[in-house]
């Protein structure tokens, strides 16, 4: 493989090089790092959680960037291009960057095999410092502790949420799994988690390496003014951020995503000074595509990648604040490997007709699954298999009245394979 191969070619080759997706462990990862110099000397921001990571990404690009700095972005997975994962200043970077960084590494990593993200991990600090970037915000693909991103060290980092996901990989309860998203924190630095209920577990991984620990409602948090319209960051220290706008992402749970920005930039504020009012431009021109986003139009299409029980139940809570809408019609496509019934049962009362199909990838659902499960959570529902998810959206698109709503959920998969069919 050259700097001849497309960007195409490349991921096609990086998808079959390496015999696991998901390989935890940082050995063979770090060992390429070392033999690259893969050691950024601009700050780096960590982000783990099982949910929100995205959206606080999202706002710390955004503020940094109106702030004026120089800002790589690393997030996954994609949602239409491999480009999305790597962005400087909130904007993909172009193909050929990416086959240079992955020439490079290519050549560096020798007979060390490497998955997909972490060949695309290092491509992404790669190109970071190639830019000379002044902070790089890098999103845990998988966990925390053995997670690809983890080599790089941070300036401060955070934990989102915990919820139950990927068990597999990261135990079967939330004191276990908050360990491994606890592996993101570092001695002496700031640590901040934003989940109002955190394990005991991470608490004591924090307090046991001796971080810098901040929960929020404890250390930092917001409280809501000017009757819902503004808010307040405020932390223990005395600071406060007054009058803030709420943030463009819609969902009332992205306050708490919103306070856990502000809080890793407080952490870094001598290094990175931001004002006030690039905080407030930047929480209103925030956007972060598929998470409880809106399209205009009628019937209204919402998209959301909630693919775990504890995005549904954010994602429930954010349909109740929606106006009255006679029919709700679901697309629904999701991995076999994620907890489907928990998803169902969380959304299932407030959903009338089904759409199911399998996203085209070989770990997906089959739509008769789906279907079987729909039914014993909801006996009334009316639940259509589709043989694509083009399909079952065409499907929903067909029966729904102006008045209706039509939710895209379930993977990022789903609401690709939708945004292409609308001509995203």
């Amino acid at each position: 493989m050259g700097v001849e191969r497309d960007l195409a070619a490349w991921l096609n080759y990086l998808e079959n090089l390496h015999p696991m997706a998901i390989d935890m462990g940082l050995e063979r990862v770090k060992t390429v790092q070392q033999r690259m110099g893969l050691f950024p000397r601009c700050l780096v921001i960590t982000v783990a959680g099982t949910n929100g990571k995205g959206s606080v990404c999202a706002m710390l690009t955004r503020i940094l960037t109106i702030a004026g700095y120089k800002v790589g972005t690393y997030t996954s997975p994609h949602l239409l291009k491999y480009n999305e994962r790597i962005a400087i200043n909130g904007v993909p970077i172009d193909d050929q960057p990416i086959v240079e960084s992955f020439v490079a590494i290519e050549a560096a990593r020798q007979d060390i095999s490497l998955s997909y993200f972490e060949f695309g991990t290092l491509a992404a600090v790669h190109q970071f410092m190639q830019q000379e970037v002044d902070v790089a915000i890098l999103e845990v693909g998988l966990g925390g502790r053995l997670d690809a991103v983890n080599i790089f060290e941070p300036s401060v980092s955070g934990v989102v949420t915990i919820g139950i996901d990927h068990q597999a990989y990261l135990g079967d309860t939330r004191e276990a799994i908050a360990i491994e998203k606890a592996g993101v924190y570092r001695p002496r630095k700031a640590a901040l988690c934003a989940d109002p209920y955190p394990p005991q577990s991470l608490i004591d991984t924090a307090h046991a390496i001796g971080a810098n620990l901040q929960l929020i409602g404890v250390d930092f948090g917001f409280e809501m003014q000017a009757e819902g319209q503004q808010w307040v960051w405020w932390d223990k220290t005395g600071v406060r951020k007054n009058a803030l706008p709420i943030p463009a992402l819609r969902g009332k749970y992205q306050m708490a995503n919103a306070a856990m920005a502000l809080g890793l930039l407080e952490a870094v504020k001598a290094q990175l000074p931001i004002s006030l009012g690039d905080i407030k431009r930047g929480l209103l021109e925030v956007e972060w595509p598929a998470r409880f986003q809106v399209l205009p139009g009628r019937p209204v299409v919402v998209l959301d990648v909630a693919h775990n029980p504890h995005a549904a139940a954010v994602f429930r809570a954010s349909l109740d604040n929606m106006g009255f809408h006679p029919v709700t019609h679901a697309v629904l496509g999701m991995m076999q490997d994620k907890d489907i019934e928990g998803v169902i049962k969380l959304v299932a009362d407030r959903i009338d007709v089904w759409h199911v199909a399998a996203p085209n990838l070989p770990r997906a659902a089959q739509a008769s699954v789906l279907a079987e499960l729909i039914a014993a959570h909801s006996p009334l529902a009316r639940v259509i298999q589709c043989e694509s998810i083009e399909k079952a959206y065409q499907s929903a698109c067909e029966m729904a009245n102006e008045a209706d709503r039509i939710l895209v959920f379930g993977s990022f998969y789903t609401v690709s394979e939708v945004m292409t069919a609308r001509g995203h």
